[in-house]
């Protein structure tokens, strides 16, 4: 007699094409996402003490003039460090030029290495007015600052308020004789464009910026694969330095 066939389901045949398998049906898919957290916190533990400078904030942006007459933007300076500094060229003593301690720290961090972020020197003048193109370039002459790395820029005032005291969080403010009352600062951004570190003060000490810079170069450098995530985890349980 002939098997019956008829009315029965055969199971499908090997080397039937199926559809794609759902992805809420992958579990070994949904196993290797919850893993990442979980060997970035391994990562962490192993490889401590990661330190990391604070994520403090996004650098404003702006659209500058510097002292050869032209445009600076804050995109120009990205994939570099940048250290701000904010003054007048008329900032004479007793006033707290911080452009003498920047052009002293050109010159004590030119052997640093920075790796694939180069360090760039920007002044921002408050003082439109009197700092053109030729005055800042003046100003950085006298100092001795070196013109393939150093940017002396300002713009208009409102914009200047903005950039400078929104932005970058210094204060300024011009007083009835024409000079500024301001507090001296230096501001360290990486080459994302964040904020990094605020030194208020007109002589910053030599090897903390060193260190501090050398921590952005470790973390761009060894952010890559797993330490990326043991990086992420330094800053989640805030390691840094003292």
């Amino acid at each position: 007699m002939k098997p019956m066939t008829q009315g029965i389901t055969l199971p499908e045949r090997a080397g039937t094409v199926m559809g794609p398998v759902p992805a809420f049906r992958r579990p070994w898919l949904w196993a290797s996402l919850l893993a990442l957290p979980i060997l970035g916190l391994l990562a962490f533990v192993i490889f401590q003490p990661i330190q990391v400078l604070p994520r403090i904030a996004l650098a404003p942006g702006y659209a500058f003039v510097d002292q050869n007459g032209q445009r600076l933007t804050s995109e120009d300076l990205r994939g570099r460090l940048a250290l701000y500094t904010f003054t007048y060229t008329g900032c004479l003593a007793p006033c707290p030029d911080p452009g003498v301690a920047l052009a002293r720290l050109q010159q004590e961090l030119a052997d640093l290495d920075t790796g694939s972020l180069p360090l760039s020197f920007v002044t921002i003048s408050f003082d439109p007015d009197r700092d053109d193109p030729a005055a800042l370039r003046r100003y950085g002459a006298q100092l001795g600052m070196d013109p393939a790395r150093w940017h002396g820029v300002t713009g208009q005032e409102p914009f200047l308020k903005q950039v400078i005291g929104g932005g970058f969080g210094v204060y300024y403010q011009r007083q009835d004789d024409g000079s500024f009352q301001f507090d001296p600062t230096f501001v360290l951004v990486d080459g994302w464009g964040i904020i990094r570190a605020r030194y208020r003060t007109a002589t910053p000490d030599v090897e903390r910026l060193r260190r501090d810079i050398g921590l952005v170069v470790r973390e761009v450098e060894n952010s890559r694969g797993i330490q990326r995530y043991a990086y992420e985890a330094a800053h989640l349980f805030l390691c840094y330095p003292k």
